[in-house]
């Protein structure tokens, strides 16, 4: 999942310069939407009333989220939208805390502020406050709330249900943002290739990742969830690099060992420790 979104941010950023950013979102998760629909027309109808209502507020977490990323990317060079967007990392325990009164362990937050330094050192070349950067760290605010409530919320069986009403939600919010905003209505692409990475966007890192992340994080707890997401800037670097023409350096290289060490930290070490207790037990 994140991996489908490291590779949207190349993409996005040249796909800004000939479509509004209201516009092409609303035109993504229109797609998105509408195919969920047409493979699974009936997993709206299973879901609780309850359910529901989550996640449409969930949606509308990550509509507006997506528009404000979408929209300071607009105003700010990718690298420095990437780090402040993979800020949620920090945010999500913090919220967690707060909201859920989760405990979150030395482990965790020694995760957290690798990740987070690691994000640091991948992405910033200079940083400065604007409107741009504002706006993302308020989208990072709101991606952290959309995990910690996925996290509490979500269940294996409503996966698909929820992950297409979140969809359709968050396709209604950018359509109204975009007619609102528009003169002349939504403004679609025009090239071939334009559409073809709307479509990819749509499919793959719309409704395929919704589906992964809604599906995933009713197995994991919030922030665990967080720090793995936040590979999103070490694959936005990779593709950036394979397919953007970008060259690979030491601090890109550096920052990514970084962030990919904090995922290890808060997965792997955990794992064996319980292991190597059964193992003792068992002896």
């Amino acid at each position: 999942m994140t991996a489908c979104w490291g590779s949207t941010f190349f993409l996005i950023k040249d796909l800004l310069d000939r479509v509004p950013t209201v516009d092409f979102l609303a035109v993504r998760f229109a797609i998105a939407g509408a195919a969920m629909l047409l493979v699974a027309p009936r997993a709206l109808a299973r879901l609780a009333p309850e359910t529901r209502r989550h996640a449409v507020l969930l949606g509308g977490l990550y509509g507006v989220a997506q528009i404000l990323q979408t929209a300071g990317l607009a105003h700010t060079p990718a690298s420095v939208s990437g780090f402040i967007t993979g800020l949620y990392v920090v945010a999500t325990p913090v919220i967690a805390a707060l909201l859920l009164r989760t405990r979150i362990s030395v482990l965790t937050w020694a995760a957290v502020l690798l990740a987070t330094a690691g994000l640091g050192v991948l992405t910033l070349d200079g940083f400065s406050i604007g409107y741009g950067e504002a706006i993302t760290l308020v989208a990072a605010i709101l991606y952290a709330c959309h995990i910690v409530g996925l996290g509490a919320w979500s269940t294996p069986g409503d996966a698909l249900g929820m992950s297409i009403l979140q969809v359709l939600v968050i396709a209604a919010i950018c359509l109204v943002a975009a007619l609102v905003s528009g003169e002349t209505g939504v403004v679609l692409p025009e090239r071939g290739t334009d559409w073809a990475s709307v479509v990819y966007m749509a499919l793959v890192a719309g409704a395929a990742a919704m589906l992964a992340q809604t599906w995933a994080q009713a197995h994991l707890p919030a922030t665990r969830s967080a720090i793995i997401m936040s590979m999103e800037p070490v694959f936005a670097a990779f593709f950036a690099v394979l397919l953007g023409g970008e060259s690979i350096t030491v601090r890109m290289v550096g920052g990514g060992l970084m962030v990919l060490s904090a995922m290890v930290l808060v997965e792997v070490l955990p794992r064996r420790k319980v292991e190597a207790e059964v193992t003792h037990l068992a002896v």
